[in-house]
Formats: C-alpha cells, sequence, structure tokens
C-alpha cells in the first residue's frame, strides 16, 4: 500500500515522465504493476524529469522484468517520448534478457524435507502398537524423531563433508597417530550416550522386547547419523561378549553401555588381517606374548579397522609357547581386550600405517595397523577366541540389517515426499502412475525388510531375557545371517532406485543422495559377504541337525501362517506362501539325502534368498492378519508373494546346480583370459 499511495500522489510527475494516467490503473488486480511503475518512477526521481527519455527507457526495462503488461501500457505512453518502441525493444532484448548474467530465471524445485522420521513410518508404529504399546516409547520414539531433523541430520551431514583426517607427528616431530575428526562426530557420540543407544539393550526396561525398542530407535538414527552407528555396532557388540563371558572387564562394560557422555566408550572390532577377512581361522597371524598372569604384547598387523578413533579393542591372537611357537586353525586363536589410547594419551603400542580411501562410509576412520607391543589383557579362555566372538557376530549383523532396513526406508521417505512437490509432463509425479508403481515396489520391499530385522531383533532380546524358546533360538541362529545378507542386497537395489526417482539430481553430490548409495554397498562386504553368510546359513543347518530347518518350517506354517486363515483377501498370498514353504521343504530333504557333494554348496545362495522370501511373506501376512491391520497391509503382502519366492527350487529345475553346468560356468567365466 506504501507504493500504491505514493503512486497516487504523484499522478502528476508520473504523466510527465510519460506514463498511463494512474486512475486507469486498478490496484487490486494489477500488484506487480503498481511496485513496477514505483520502481520507474523512483528512477525519474532520482534522473529529473528533464531526462525523460532515459528515465522511461530505464521504467520499461524495469517493467518488462516485472510484468508485461506494464510494458504494454508504457508502450502505450511512451509516445509522449523522443525514444521510439523499437529503440526500447532493442535496448531491452540486449541487457535484459530473461537468463542473462545474474537474471537466472524465476523457477528454484523445492527440495525434498526431512520431516519426523517416526511420525512419517506408519509400519514402525503400527508394529510397536500392535507389540510394545507402551505410550512412553512412543513419546520418546516422538520425541527422537524431532530431535533427528532439527539437530542429528545436519551433524551426520557435517561427517561427510569433514572426513577424519590421520595427524602422523606433532609440531616438535614426535609421532602421534592422532586420527583428527571433526566436531559433529565427537557430538554424535555424546548425543548416543544420551540417548541410550547401547544402554537401552543392556537396561532392559522392557524385558524381552528391549532390543526391539533399542534397534526401533536406532533405526531412526542410522541415516541421519554419519554412520555413527558402525562404532555403536561394535561397542555393543563388545558388550554382549563381556557379558556372556561373566563379566572379566566390569568397567569396560560399564562404560560401553553408559548413558553419561563423559564415561561412554566405544569399542573397536580388530579381526581382519591381510590374508583373510572373514576366514579368520588362517588368516590371523597377530601374536600374543606372554608378560604376567592375564596380561600380553600383541604383534601383527590388521588390515581393516573400523572406527579406529575407539577408546578400547577387542582382536584376535595367536598365544605363542616359550619357544615362539602358535597354534593354527581357531584352535589357536584367543580374544583380547585391549585399550587404544594409554594413560598419558599416547597410543598403546600402535602405529597407524594409514586411512583407507572408501567408496564409501567416508564419515568413519578406517585404518591399517601395526600392532608393535600392545599390552592387552586375556579375555577368553585360550584358544576359544572364535566360539567367544559368536554373540558379538550375532549383534553387529543385526546392526547390519537394521542399517540396510534405515537407509531403505529413508529412501522412500524422501522420494515420496519429492513427488509431491516436482512436476514432469504437466503434472507432479505423484500423478504418474508408473512413478508411483516403481515407489510401492520400493515400499513393499522396505516392509519385509523391516518386519524380518525386528523379527530377528525380537528373538535376541527373548534370548537375553531368558525366555527364548528352543525353537526361537534356532530361529535366531538361522535368521540372523539370512537377515543380513538379503537386506544387504535390498538395500544396495532400493536405494538405486530412490536416487532415479530424483533424476539427475540423485547424482549430485551436495543433495547428499549419492553418499546414500555408496554408504549402502558396504552392507553386503562387513560382517561377511554374501556368499560367506550363505555357506554360515548352510553351517547352522549342519550343526543342529537340520533343526533350524524344522524351527523354520514349523515358525512359517503354524504361528504365521494359521491367522491369516480367516481373510480371504489374504488366500492369494497364503497359497504362494504354502506351496513355496512346500518346495522348498522338499528341496532340503533330497538336496540333503540324495545330491552329489559340492550341491549344497552350490545352491546356498538360492537357498538363503528363498529362506529369506518365503519367511518375509509370512510375517506380511502375519501383520496383514493382526485385527488393526490396514487395506495397504493387505496389499504389500499380495504383492510381495507375487514374486518367486522360492529361486533355489526354479534354479534347481533348471539344473543351475549340476556338475556339468558348473564346468560351463567356469569356462563362461575364464573364457578368454590370458595367464
Amino acid at each position: 500500500m506504501r507504493h500504491y499511495s505514493l503512486l497516487k500522489e504523484s499522478t502528476p510527475l508520473v504523466n510527465r515522465c510519460g506514463f498511463i494516467p494512474f486512475e486507469r490503473i486498478d490496484s487490486s488486480k494489477e500488484p506487480e504493476l503498481i511496485s513496477s511503475v514505483c520502481f520507474s518512477l523512483f528512477v525519474c526521481l532520482l534522473l529529473g524529469v528533464g531526462t525523460r527519455t532515459i528515465a522511461s527507457a530505464m521504467a520499461v526495462r524495469v517493467c518488462r522484468r516485472g510484468n508485461r503488461l506494464a510494458l504494454h501500457m508504457l508502450s502505450r505512453s511512451v509516445s509522449h517520448s523522443s525514444v521510439s518502441i523499437e529503440t526500447l525493444g532493442e535496448l531491452d532484448s540486449h541487457t535484459h534478457a530473461p537468463f542473462s548474467r545474474s537474471a537466472i530465471g524465476t523457477f528454484f524445485q523445492e527440495r525434498p524435507l526431512l520431516t519426523n522420521p517416526f511420525t512419517q513410518d506408519a509400519l514402525l508404529r503400527a508394529y510397536l502398537q500392535r507389540h510394545l504399546p507402551v505410550p512412553e516409547v512412543h513419546g520418546d520414539l516422538r520425541r527422537f524423531g524431532e530431535r533427528l531433523v532439527c539437530e542429528i541430520e545436519a551433524l551426520g551431514r557435517q561427517c561427510e563433508l569433514h572426513p577424519p583426517v590421520l595427524q602422523r607427528y606433532d609440531a616438535w616431530g614426535r609421532r602421534v597417530d592422532r586420527i583428527v575428526t571433526c566436531d559433529a562426530w565427537t557430538r554424535l557420540r555424546h548425543v548416543s550416550a544420551q540417548e541410550g543407544l547401547v544402554a537401552a539393550g543392556y537396561e532392559r526396561t522392557y524385558g524381552e522386547w528391549s532390543r526391539v525398542y533399542q534397534m526401533s530407535k536406532m533405526y531412526l538414527f542410522a541415516p541421519s547419523a554419519g554412520l555413527y552407528t558402525c562404532p555403536l555396532a561394535m561397542t555393543d557388540g563388545a558388550a554382549k561378549v563381556i557379558e556372556s563371558l561373566g563379566m572379566p572387564a566390569r568397567e569396560a562394560f560399564e562404560r560401553l553401555t553408559s548413558r553419561d557422555e563423559k564415561r561412554f566408550w566405544t569399542s573397536g572390532q580388530w579381526m581382519t588381517e591381510r590374508r583373510g577377512g572373514s576366514d579368520v581361522s588362517s588368516g590371523t597371524e597377530t601374536v600374543a606374548r606372554r608378560q604376567q598372569g592375564e596380561w600380553f604384547k600383541l604383534y601383527g598387523f590388521k588390515w581393516f579397522t573400523s572406527a579406529t578413533d575407539a577408546d578400547m579393542t577387542l582382536t584376535l591372537a595367536r598365544v605363542t609357547d616359550e619357544h615362539g611357537h602358535t597354534t593354527p586353525g581357531s584352535r589357536g586363536l584367543s580374544l583380547f581386550l585391549a585399550d587404544v589410547w594409554d594413560s598419558d594419551g599416547s597410543s598403546n603400542g600402535i602405529e597407524v600405517q594409514r586411512l583407507k580411501d572408501k567408496l564409501g562410509t567416508r564419515q568413519m576412520p578406517t585404518a591399517e595397523l601395526l600392532l608393535d607391543g600392545m599390552n592387552a589383557r586375556l579375555l577368553s579362555e585360550e584358544g576359544r577366541g572364535v566360539a567367544s566372538i559368536a554373540n558379538m557376530l550375532t549383534v553387529t549383523r543385526i546392526y547390519n540389517t537394521v542399517c540396510a532396513v534405515a537407509a531403505m526406508r529413508r529412501i522412500v521417505h524422501l522420494s515420496r515426499e519429492y513427488a509431491c512437490k516436482r512436476s514432469a509432463f504437466g503434472k507432479l509425479l505423484k500423478d504418474h502412475a508408473l512413478h508411483v508403481q516403481t515407489l510401492s515396489r520400493m515400499e513393499v520391499e522396505t516392509r519385509a525388510a523391516f518386519l524380518l530385522a525386528m523379527e530377528v531383533c525380537r528373538l535376541l532380546g527373548r534370548e537375553e531375557n531368558q525366555s527364548a524358546s528352543e525353537r526361537e533360538t534356532l530361529l535366531l541362529r538361522l535368521l540372523t545371517p539370512v537377515a543380513k545378507l538379503y537386506t544387504a542386497k535390498q538395500a544396495v537395489s532400493v536405494v538405486s532406485e530412490g536416487l532415479e526417482s530424483f533424476g539427475g539430481q540423485g547424482y549430485i553430490e551436495d543433495t547428499g543422495l549419492p553418499s546414500m548409495l555408496r554408504d549402502a554397498q558396504v552392507l553386503s562386504i562387513w560382517e561377511g559377504t554374501t556368499n560367506v553368510l550363505s555357506l554360515d546359513v548352510l553351517r547352522s543347518i549342519a550343526k543342529s541337525s537340520g533343526s533350524v530347518l524344522q524351527a523354520f518350517f514349523s515358525d512359517a506354517e503354524q504361528e504365521r501362517l494359521l491367522a491369516a486363515e480367516a481373510s480371504p483377501a489374504l488366500r492369494p498370498a497364503l497359497t504362494s506362501l504354502r506351496a513355496s514353504l512346500s518346495a522348498l521343504m522338499h528341496f532340503c530333504q533330497t538336496a540333503a539325502a540324495s545330491r552329489p557333494a559340492g550341491y549344497l554348496e552350490l545352491s546356498a545362495r538360492d537357498l538363503a534368498y528363498s529362506l529369506a522370501r518365503v519367511y518375509m511373506g509370512a510375517l506380511l501376512v502375519d501383520h496383514a492378519a493382526w485385527e488393526h491391520a490396514t487395506h495397504t497391509d493387505v496389499h504389500a503382502a499380495l504383492r510381495w508373494c507375487d514374486q518367486d519366492l522360492c529361486p533355489v527350487v526354479s534354479r534347481d529345475a533348471a539344473g543351475c546346480f549340476d556338475p556339468q553346468t558348473t564346468a560351463m560356468d567356469s569356462a563362461l567365466v575364464y573364457d578368454g583370459l590370458k595367464p
């Protein structure tokens, strides 16, 4: 209105400058015109009415950029000036094209917004409503969701932009081997302690559901955490080992599970050496020389140590006898606990050779370490190192699973939000049926993965609460590697598809999207690759004499599917699942009894995939049969069961595991390779 008043009071001057009379302007319909003309008036006032020609030209340019109607009206009045319309048009076309110089256009795409991930996740809230309907849990997760958006998301992004660096020497030439991380990384450590992200699993406030509560929080935290979930996984794993061994290091346990940010410790997990990653039995060369009592000095080279800035670490080494000899194989490995730093702040017999230059997970320091007399305490019995870390592997693989599902949920969250504000070919992406179909498939994958992850967390909680049945204990052993290997593969696929849903912006670094794909890629490598874990599934079957499979079939058929029989809408899914269960059971029986040696090993990967898909389908059907389930829960179950749930049976029928096929596979792979 100030512009309107100025124009009204200055009508005579405006007329003298060659403008249309003010009374012919409708201010209610042309606010942009009023603003443009006022700016032109300001130009006239600066130059004086005697320079009417130049003022008119400038006014035309200003109005043309602001409102075409203003230009049209001015062109009718400019005849009072000595400047022609042609001259003005030529001047304007050379100096004020819509995209020249700083005038880069008026359209800017809105970015996708992250909103409270708890309130936006219908499946998480429904799952907790069904299994853990505790108001304080829901309230805490809602509050934490707001903290993620307002604080933690920015910290995680800072960790990506400011990766760790290695400081080898101090200013006076002393070797210090300090790994310098950004302030945001330190702040995430404090947040982790304050929120009890490890502690919640050991306080056991919610009994057998404590792990579900803890991992629900971790699931929300992971996509925003700047990979701080990795040190937390190893910290939780270390606490689990200490607890399972009868608390031989109580102070360390209390620090690992503390909510006090000043007392809280993180732990490393230094197992990988040059000769082997997963094959620790034959790949570990580090030796331990006895000192006094339970203390040893460790000498060796650790090839891949993640979260190397930890306060302590667990590591494997071979104890030497008085002649310096060691026992080969897993029988010679023992588990040790060591502080990373001495009391004076210097490293504990550790030289950092270099930080790894990685595809992803750049936020977190990963290093090659020389152990040159590192003081360490024997934690396990001598020769029982591999057996002692079994519980740790269970925990870290569950973390890997939860983080994989969290990555999927985050990219789906952002993709669907973006689809509501991005237009293409005349309508929003959310109104393109093909685009929504793609997002729907991503959602189904995410829902199946979520329910499998939560089931494994539930089983772990029941085991720790000493309320697990024999069947549940067997299921935990089987499903932990199955869930880890399958959700890791899902995450890479779903996150990649999600980036594609953003078009070119999904490939641009400063959107923060590409780092999601880079970080997802490690999920199928950490804690055992897909093939290594597939063979672990076979080991669990062999060591239990098939009991883990019996538990699997019994739980799927009797616990998951029976409840859905009363639902006509779920009948197609039930039919598909029962046929797949029957075919899978027949394959397992015949492969073990009558197939040649090596047959099961060749089928291990497809067998693990089949176990995952069938059990995910059973969990989706079970959830959809719940009395408070929605039509979208039913739709997700139906869509999941549309696919080939049992690829091991399909490939067996195609002869993929026959000896002659193996020979042809080898010929195909090495065709043309020159020695």
